[in-house]
């Protein structure tokens, strides 16, 4: 542009001394030649620059819209380096484009504020039917708060384990999310200005429409305190459920960071083969809680009864423990998976991965595991020391790299059926009903107290073992209805069943005519 101006001032310039020196007829003439140049200069410089801010919006706006790891990579276009340095274009990676959604337009009815409660996938079941329910009373989500006052006192933030852009982005055809409350609002929350209140477990989405969107748009922001199983698992609307698996299986990403870390932990892994995830559900929290204490002296059993009693909000103090394992209701012992594995004809070969925290006990619990299967490993076997630096006490963000693996393992074998297990059982229905062996653990010690008693043989405890699972490794089934006692049937999360194709292919998850 600067080499246009420089030769335009020069030739405006002689034309003039023409000019003045000819003088007579020929004067006119060379004036309109003047004035003709001079039109098409000024014409010239204004549409490049038109041209230039136009550049410089567009990428403005792709910067703020697609953010800058779009655009990371790709050469600047305001880069100070020498025109003579060029890019090879077969060398430079191809990044793909996104397609953003189109904004869903609609009349807000207000603000919904939620405060998650419990483990990471507890809360990330409960941020699905947050957005879910956002969507239906057409108001504006702010980005929910993660747990911070739980067991496990983890400090991190939604952004710290999701990708917030992602996750508001891939969703503004369905519901306006923002990061936090216009000023106005957000004022008067941290003024303690604000309508706060739980709402009831398991209900229906017209319990929403008629109770919870009056109260939003009398009080503009309404704060959900609590967000676990709020929404019933059966009877709503399809277009309702095909939601909930939307955020689960596509705005719901955990971060760059989290997401580079699994595949490096999964890529170690498949270097030494076929590899086992096995969710051993035997921490400290979970004894405590379940009051499950099959295996642990004395000491370990008040130890345990210490912490139930420290936490006012698990409801459940007297606990009989044989009563509760023998009913089903307690995670596998360290010892009695081992027997399981073994009577499965898990080859011991095979790389088994314990996605858990610090199993209660220690070595001494392990022992008979790491026996009969030498090839245990865990994420701080395969990583170093600086690279779960950033995930110390931060047990939400360990969790979901424990996630990423188990996806992506050939076989889940959870020892328990909590919020982890159910979770991860049904993102592999989705991802093609990869086997999750889901084990009867109420049938299982039975049968085990039976081998030990010398009832029965191993050939006749394997075989009873091996039969009674067949039909419990993760195959296409419907789930179990019972009307009026939600908490005993199967869990939404665990086999999304209008979100599944026979064929074992994805099913397209655009959400329509809510």
């Amino acid at each position: 542009m600067c080499s246009i101006e420089g030769k335009g001032k020069g030739k405006m310039r002689g034309i003039r001394m023409g000019a003045t020196k000819g003088g007579g007829g020929g004067g006119g003439e060379r004036v309109e030649k003047l004035k003709s140049s001079r039109t098409k200069l000024w014409m010239i410089r204004a549409t490049t620059s038109v041209m230039l801010w136009t550049c410089i919006v567009q990428l403005t706006a792709l910067g703020d819209t697609w953010g800058p790891h779009l655009l990371k990579g790709w050469p600047s276009c305001f880069s100070h380096q020498d025109s003579s340095v060029s890019v090879v274009e077969d060398k430079v990676p191809s990044v793909p484009a996104r397609v953003l959604p189109p904004k869903r337009v609609y009349k807000n009815n207000g603000y919904l504020m939620v405060s998650c409660n419990g483990g990471l996938n507890q809360m990330r079941a409960a941020i699905c039917d947050m957005v879910t329910i956002a969507r239906y009373l057409n108001v504006t989500l702010i980005v929910p708060e993660l747990d911070k006052t739980s067991f496990w006192s983890d400090p991190s933030e939604f952004q710290d384990i999701f990708d917030v852009d992602h996750f508001i982005l891939s969703l503004r055809d369905e519901v306006r999310i923002l990061k936090e409350l216009p000023p106005r609002l957000k004022r008067r929350v941290e003024m303690g200005i604000v309508y706060s209140m739980p709402p009831i477990s398991w209900s229906d989405i017209s319990y929403y429409h008629n109770q919870i969107l009056p109260l939003i748009k009398k009080y503009k922001v309404v704060h959900l305190n609590k967000t676990d199983t709020r929404l019933a698992n059966n009877g709503q609307p399809l277009d309702i459920q095909k939601l909930r698996c939307r955020v689960n299986f596509s705005a719901l990403r955990f971060t760059s960071q989290i997401e580079e870390l699994g595949k490096r932990v999964v890529k170690l892994l498949r270097q030494n083969g076929p590899f086992i995830v096995l969710h051993l559900r035997y921490e400290m929290d979970m004894l405590a809680f379940s009051g499950c204490t099959q295996g642990c002296n004395t000491e370990e059993v008040e130890e345990l009864t210490r912490m139930r009693y420290a936490y006012p909000w698990w409801k459940e103090k007297i606990i009989n423990s044989d009563l509760k394992r023998k009913d089903g209701f307690c995670p596998l012992t360290p010892e009695e998976t081992a027997l399981i594995l073994r009577a499965l004809d898990i080859d011991n070969s095979y790389q088994i991965y314990i996605a858990a925290g610090e199993i209660y006990g220690g070595q001494r619990r392990m022992a008979t595991l790491a026996a009969a299967y030498p090839k245990l490993v865990r994420k701080e076997s395969l990583l170093e020391p600086s690279d779960l630096g950033f995930f110390q006490n931060h047990s939400s963000q360990m969790a979901a790299l424990d996630y990423l693996v188990s996806l992506e393992s050939d076989i889940f074998i959870p020892t328990y059926d909590g919020n982890m297990a159910k979770v991860v059982e049904g993102h592999r229905r989705f991802l093609g009903f990869k086997q999750t062996i889901l084990l009867e653990r109420r049938l299982l010690v039975d049968l085990i107290d039976q081998y030990n008693s010398g009832t029965l043989s191993w050939y006749e405890f394997s075989d009873a073992v091996k039969e009674s699972h067949e039909s419990r490794k993760g195959q296409p089934t419907q789930r179990l209805v019972i009307p009026d006692r939600p908490k005993e049937e199967d869990y939404f999360y665990a086999n999304p069943e209008e979100c599944l194709q026979p064929s074992y292919s994805r099913l397209d998850l655009s959400v329509g005519g809510l």
